[in-house]
């Protein structure tokens, strides 16, 4: 059963493990690019603003997830 975004919590729209092919939107305050997937913000280290990456998610967190290019 799906959640309905009530009562359940929120969960994330990635998981750890997953991939995805996504370009890099803007740079973090740490110089992490920034790619968002269903407009959940991703932190893609070594990457620069336009780049397109495929990445593997490697941690998820309740408001980011953390991924690196593969």
């Amino acid at each position: 059963m799906y959640g309905d975004g009530f009562g359940g919590g929120y969960e994330a729209p990635v998981k750890v493990g997953e991939r995805y092919r996504v370009r890099i939107e803007s740079l973090g305050k740490g110089g992490d690019g920034i790619a968002k997937i269903k407009g959940f913000v991703i932190f893609v280290p070594n990457t620069q603003v336009g780049d397109e990456v495929e990445i593997v998610i490697n941690s998820v967190k309740r408001k980011f997830a953390f991924a690196e290019v593969i």
